[in-house]
């Protein structure tokens, strides 16, 4: 990282800023070529290693993507504010921001226990509820797949 001043390495601040992002972007190879998805996550850390959880259909070109390169990027960021020194001066504008970025491998996941376990992660960060009756039907027709984080760096500007 080149703004080491900027480089937040304690876990738990790691943590409680992944916990105010509402959006992952996953970079993905498709032959080659970027292709970029947001997507609404859900998070475990153990030890400061972390999962997110994702969700989505069985078809369509992340989840070809994915089957034939599942070694992807990722990006989370959140409390964004631009201020200024000088409000006529342009370059004294600057953005305050926190962000995640880091790499690691996705799988699907098949396990029912396991898709239940991250199916309840991800409605627990998007609505901080823990308790929730799932359809087993749906949890059967649904894709659920995780990203084990290998590589993951964080920033903040204040």
């Amino acid at each position: 990282m080149r703004r080491k001043d900027r480089e937040i390495t304690d876990n738990e601040k790691i943590k409680k800023i992944i916990s105010e992002c509402d959006c992952c972007r996953l970079g993905l190879n498709d032959n080659g070529k970027v292709y970029i998805v947001p997507l609404n996550f859900g998070f475990t850390e153990e030890n400061g290693k972390y999962t997110f959880y994702f969700h989505g259909a069985k078809t369509g070109r992340k989840y070809d993507i994915l089957k034939v390169n599942n070694y992807v990027g990722f990006e989370l960021d959140t409390n964004h504010k631009i201020y200024f020194k000088n409000e006529d001066v342009a370059c004294t504008y600057t953005s305050a921001f926190q962000s995640v970025i880091g790499n690691g491998r996705v799988t699907f996941i098949e396990d029912y226990e396991e898709k239940l376990k991250g199916l309840l992660e991800l409605m627990k960060h998007n609505t901080e509820k823990s308790e929730w009756k799932f359809d087993e039907r749906m949890i059967n027709s649904v894709c659920v797949f995780k990203l084990e984080v290998e590589e993951l760096s964080c920033k903040e500007h204040e």
